[in-house]
């Protein structure tokens, strides 16, 4: 859920320097597929004991998964309160409404994915398989997101070309909501080395969490692909101009956040 323009606090020694955002959709590599080890089981009097995957590492994941979901949803809750300090919702004025546009022609990786991810074009499959919706459209003066779906299970350090972290919905009216893009989002606290890249294209970030709907001290890397909705400003490009948020009741228009230097861990 990145901000565009995003000003500059420092860049990070392990991230190097902040990569400008970019309408340009740059190139693109073949998506390579993960092959995890299968989990391992040990047996303690007779009985079954924890994966292996969940000690360590995995634990610590399960652990950010949890504060992210906890943050999503503590953020929702307090839309109508902060709404009210710099982030209009519920139809204020200046929101736009979306214009129809038609899926993007996409090289043969992309178009992959898209057709991997089209079940999800339905949002009651996408909350099935744990998709959870951060309830609030986002918007900005230059351009629209939409709504986000962040699925916390998938979050990691290593981005997976078919499991995005988030999808994202724009309204289509009478309360139904269209799948227009999806968006791969590593946190710093998982323990990523250096600057993430998929498809060819390096993530913008790190930067701070994006309030109201995410709390600033969660920085990250994203990358937004708008795969069902063209956008005229670029394929990779982290808003898309015919996207608006008019008539949503949780309607945000954000601002600009900063750049953070590459900092493993969740900031307080």
């Amino acid at each position: 859920m990145g901000d565009p323009h995003v000003s500059t606090i420092a860049s990070g020694p392990a991230g190097g320097s902040p990569a400008p955002r970019s309408g340009n959709p740059g190139a693109h590599d073949a998506p390579g597929t993960r092959n995890p080890r299968p989990l391992r089981r040990k047996v303690r009097d007779g009985r079954v004991g924890a994966p292996c995957a969940l000690r360590g590492r995995g634990r610590d994941r399960l652990r950010l998964a949890a504060a992210l979901v906890a943050a999503v949803l503590t953020g929702a809750g307090a839309l109508p309160a902060t709404a009210h300090q710099g982030h209009d919702h519920g139809g204020a004025p200046g929101h736009r409404a979306s214009t129809p546009m038609p899926p993007p022609a996409l090289p043969p990786d992309l178009a992959e994915v898209r057709e991997a991810l089209r079940k999800y074009e339905d949002p009651v499959a996408a909350v099935r398989d744990g998709y959870l919706s951060t309830l609030g459209c986002v918007e900005y003066p230059e351009g629209g997101m939409g709504v986000h779906f962040l699925n916390p299970a998938l979050i990691g350090p290593t981005p997976d070309p078919f499991r995005p972290q988030i999808l994202v919905y724009e309204p289509a009216g009478d309360g139904r909501l269209r799948l227009i893009a999806a968006e791969w989002f590593v946190p710093l606290a998982t323990g990523v080395s250096g600057r993430p890249s998929a498809f060819g294209r390096p993530f913008d970030g790190p930067m701070e969490g994006h309030e109201p709907l995410m709390p600033r001290a969660l920085h990250h890397y994203d990358l937004h692909v708008w795969l069902f909705k063209d956008n005229p400003d670029g394929l990779f490009h982290w808003t898309n101009p015919t996207v608006g948020c008019a008539g949503h009741p949780y309607a945000l228009m954000e601002h600009p956040t900063a750049t953070v230097p590459h900092h493993h861990g969740y900031h307080r």
